[in-house]
């Protein structure tokens, strides 16, 4: 039995290879087809993969000992070493390429140019990897992606696939993983701003990953743990040695969609073939799939194995042929050794021959190069269900290309059968609930409702909606978790999160959020100023001052009217009752002031000038009250009314405040403590706002702010379209809104970041705005025809209102109190006549009453107009005994308190009248000595109209009355002449 030495190096970490090539060896031993009488010894040595010298120290010893033909499994640095000196001696080397690390292999550079009598034969084909994943993201159609690799791979072998990207115009990056990949992570966090993290997030949505399954799988794990990727990422790992369970442990570890790129080898289609290879039997531990140690296979454990089996099939052929060689025992120290003369029939033996082993086919070229190579594309769908499929996409070969079809297509309009979980918090109008039935789900109602709503309807899916634990929208705490709405898609037990929910750079930072679906803008609610009840409403067009003005005006006309009918007096008309006294000018020109006239007749000049004047002013005045009073009876006035967030942050007399911890409360407190904010309103607002804290002014929900409105002394500082809907669904619309009408964000639907709706849900929602649908859904919940005016800040309604009675209130004070006082000074008046009569006894002065009626006769000699000096006391009784002089006179007025009545008649009834009056004087009245009117005494002036003047009795004084024998008086011969008393 002969023994063939097999010597081989392999690099210190490749343990694998060596129990793979000695197990190789065993199985060949066993064979007795391949060898009959000979046997295989083998002699691995170990070296450093970096330190040449060493292995081509290694290699030397082992010639020294007779060699036929050199195994080595190392890397590029110390195989060029080897290669030289295989070339030197002529001793056929077997390279098989190892990587470091497990990481992608980059092609070794090359010691020579290739030539057809090198005695180094490539085992493992050329790294093709430029060209598969050149041609995989040029069938995906990617132009942004970023490329990972790690601190093993040797950045140098991607040289022509950037070469090529470059000339496609693709915009490709490029990032080292540390081995450290934690601290990487972290890193990151803590050196790039929001916005470039955010940047960072879409750069990470396309990327591929040059590096061995071992760091993939804690790169990725990272990642997915701290969001930097979601649903609608898109990663290709690319490396020939990737095992079926590095398959299975890197989509269970992912997100999103995965692909993968590795080496396959092609097998028998029928399985009881699979572990025999023409004249030789693989072991079943290497060539059973379902065996867990063929499972674990390395690619450089196949290609070791395979080696062997062609050194065997080429010594066995050797021997056939009797073209054996002996083995060479070469040295590499001495000068002028001569290399192995059956080195180069060795060679060709080897390069003509080829076997069927764990790689499928094992052969080579005229350049000593294996061009059997195959990959398989694998692939997952987008989403993140660990469990979901992997399926092969397209295969891929030197000379074929790429086989099959791949497309980076991420959802097509038909979601049917995807039932979304979605969170929500209630707001009006965004989010009510609108059926509560216990025992049966919650319906909801909304204006996003009606926009999910939408969206379902045209994409297919179903959702299950539920209300976030806290009830808050999110904000991220001390310990950079999140809360609420946001907290609930963070840690992904919800994919979409709906409410009034706003778009910022902080929320955004851990979720998605789709394009706005509703401009967004903070406002204030505030409460309509109560109209209060003024008695005096009907002042209120005049200020008090002007009141003053026209009041001593009227005060003043009428002294001056007076004064100059006292300068002036006028000739008055024929039977004019009127008199020129103060108290009637003051009343005549308060008449005309109010447009009731006068009674005392003016003919002087001077007078109706100045009345003239006066009716212009009065007209003006009256003109402009009445005009100026309808717009006070319509319009209520609110003095300090806040019309704007400027107004409201300037004030401090009303409290403001809004939700703590929400999207407001974080707007007013960024730009209220940023120094380089050029509105001090913010700085303003936050100071208010943050009054102790925030517990003083601040809210825990929107609902318990707009009670605070409605039921007290504050405003509630919120997202304007809330308000508004709350403004004008208010019952007795004593709510107004206050807003700012730049819209620099907007309301959006969140979703897990990354998530693969997101998309589809924007460009829905863009239709939706693009065709009016979206506005139609506003009208619904914000109708333009509201009963209540939003931006009034008193309590008024759009549509018109009788006046109450609170708008004439005053007006019917001032008649209540004008009767009141009527009838108070109609009291006093009462008293004091009666008082004053009781203390003069009823007693009248007829000396007085004789010169007013003897002023009345001009020459008038009759004996019965003359009376004596003599007083007489009359009374009602005495004058009533008079019928036919009570049924002839005209009564005009009254003497108040002497009982007696003066009365003005015509000529043609003194006859009768001085019968009576002769009767009554004879019945008992006593007259002195009559003169006659005529030669002289009191009766030579006669009034006017021929009857009496009327004039109060001066002085009053008793007169006894005397009783003396009744003259004969004869009154026929006067008719035209009579008085009547």
């Amino acid at each position: 039995m002969e023994l063939i030495l097999c010597w081989a190096i392999f690099d210190e970490s490749a343990k694998k290879d060596d129990e793979v090539f000695r197990m190789a060896v065993a199985d060949l031993n066993l064979n007795n087809e391949i060898l009959e009488t000979e046997k295989i010894t083998v002699s691995v040595e170990f070296v450093d993969g970096n330190n040449p010298f060493q292995a081509v120290q290694e290699a030397c010893e082992l010639m020294n000992r007779g060699i036929l033909a050199l195994v080595s499994s190392i890397g590029c640095m110390s195989a060029g070493s080897l290669q030289s000196l295989a070339d030197a001696m002529h001793i056929p080397h077997l390279f098989i390429q190892r990587a470091s690390a497990g990481s992608p292999r980059s092609s070794c550079p090359p010691t020579s140019r290739a030539q057809p009598d090198d005695y180094t034969l490539f085992v493992r084909p050329p790294v093709y990897l430029n060209d598969v994943i050149f041609q995989v993201v040029m069938e995906y159609t990617w132009q942004k992606f970023i490329i990972f690799y790690d601190t093993d791979f040797d950045i140098r072998g991607i040289e022509n696939f950037l070469d090529q990207t470059s000339q496609q115009g693709m915009d490709v990056s490029l990032q080292k993983v540390e081995s450290n990949i934690n601290m990487m992570i972290t890193g990151m966090f803590r050196t790039m701003r929001v916005e470039e993290l955010h940047r960072y997030r879409d750069t990470l949505r396309r990327a591929v990953l040059f590096m061995s399954p071992g760091t993939a799988k804690a790169f990725i794990t990272e990642v997915v743990e701290t969001n930097l990727v979601a649903f609608d990422c898109h990663w290709i790992i690319i490396n020939e040695e990737i095992s079926d369970m590095d398959v299975q442990e890197l989509v269970m570890k992912s997100i999103g969609r995965l692909t993968l790129v590795r080496q396959t080898f092609p097998l028998p289609q029928n399985s009881s073939q699979r572990c025999v290879r023409s004249n030789h039997r693989i072991n079943t531990s290497l060539c059973d799939p379902k065996d867990p140690k063929a499972q674990m296979l390395e690619i450089t454990n196949r290609y070791i194995y395979d080696t062997v089996l062609l050194l065997a099939n080429t010594f066995h052929r050797k021997l056939e042929d009797r073209k054996w060689h002996s083995m060479a025992s070469l040295s590499c120290i001495r000068k002028g050794s001569k290399p192995w003369q059956g080195g180069k029939s060795m060679l060709d033996t080897v390069k003509k021959g080829g076997v069927s082993g764990l790689t499928s086919l094992l052969e080579f070229n005229d350049n000593g190069i294996n061009p059997n190579i195959y990959f398989e594309i694998l692939g997952t769908n987008y989403g993140e269900d660990r469990g979901r499929g992997v399926s092969r996409l397209a295969t891929w070969d030197p000379i074929h290309g790429l086989n099959g079809t791949l497309t980076d297509r991420k959802l097509e309009n038909n979601m049917r059968g995807v039932v979304l979980r979605v969170v929500t918090v209630l707001e009006e109008p965004f989010v009510m609930v609108s059926e509560n039935v216990l025992g049966k789900p919650k319906k909801y109602q909304g204006f996003s409702i009606d926009v999910l709503d939408a969206l379902a309807n045209y994409l297919g899916f179903k959702y299950e909606i539920y209300v976030a634990p806290d009830h808050k929208y999110g904000s991220q705490q001390a310990d950079g978790t999140w809360n609420g709405l946001i907290g609930e898609l963070v840690f992904k037990r919800a994919d979409v999160g709906l409410s009034a929910l706003t778009i910022t750079p902080e929320r955004e930072s851990v979720v998605d959020f789709t394009t706005r679906y509703m401009d967004y803008s903070v406002g204030v609610l505030l409460r309509k100023a109560e109209r209060t009840v003024d008695m005096f409403a009907c002042l209120a067009p005049f200020d008090l001052s002007l009141w003053a003005c026209i009041a001593g005006t009227v005060l003043l006309v009428g002294t001056l009217v007076y004064l100059l009918n006292w300068l002036n007096p006028p000739r008055l008309p024929m039977g004019s009752v009127s008199s020129t006294t103060l108290y009637n000018s003051m009343w005549f020109v308060y008449g005309s002031f109010v447009q009731q006239g006068g009674e005392v007749p003016y003919t002087t000049l001077a007078t109706r000038m100045m009345m003239g004047v006066w009716w212009l002013f009065a007209l003006i005045v009256i003109s402009s009250y009445t005009a100026n009073l309808a717009a006070f009876l319509t319009i209520s006035r609110i003095e300090n009314s806040i019309q704007s967030l400027q107004d409201l942050a300037k004030q401090t007399d009303l409290p403001y405040g809004t939700v703590l911890d929400s999207a407001v409360y974080d707007q007013v407190r960024s730009k209220g403590m940023n120094p380089f904010e050029r509105d001090p309103m913010y700085s303003q607002m936050w100071r208010m706002i943050n009054r102790t804290g925030g517990a003083e002014n601040n809210v825990e929900e929107s609902k318990e702010g707009i009670r605070k409105v409605k039921y007290g002394r504050f405003a509630f500082v919120w997202d304007a379209a809330v308000l508004e809907y709350v403004a004008i669904n208010d019952e007795d619309c004593s709510l107004y809104t206050v807003s700012n009408n730049v819209a620099d964000r907007g309301y959006g639907i969140a979703m897990q970041h990354g998530s693969p709706y997101r998309d589809i849900f924007s460009q829905r929602i863009l239709e939706l705005q693009q065709n009016g649908d979206m506005d139609i859904l506003k009208l619904k919940w914000w109708p333009r025809d509201s009963p209540c005016d939003l931006y009034s800040p008193v309590g008024t309604r759009k549509t018109g209102s009788a006046l109450d009675i609170h708008s004439f209130a005053g007006v019917f004070f001032v008649l209540a109190a004008g009767v009141v006082l009527s009838c108070l000074i109609a009291t006093v008046e009462t008293w004091w006549t009666r008082r004053k009569g009781s203390r003069d006894d009823k007693e009248i002065d007829l000396e007085h009453l004789h010169h007013r009626v003897n002023s009345l006769c001009t020459e008038d000699e009759s004996p019965h107009k003359q009376f004596s000096t003599s007083s007489i006391d009359l009374t009602p009784l005495d004058m009533d005994s008079l019928p036919a002089a009570r049924q002839a006179l005209e009564q005009i007025s009254d003497f108040r308190n002497t009982h007696i009545t003066t009365t003005t008649f015509i000529p043609e009834q003194i006859q009768t009248l001085s019968r009576s009056l002769s009767a009554k004087a004879a019945a008992g009245f006593a007259f002195g000595p009559v003169q006659d009117h005529r030669t002289g005494g009191p009766f030579r002036q006669r009034a006017p109209n021929g009857g009496f003047f009327r004039s109060p009795i001066k002085t009053m004084s008793s007169i006894p009355y005397q009783h003396t024998p009744a003259p004969n008086f004869s009154y026929g011969n006067d008719p035209d002449r009579g008085t009547s008393i």
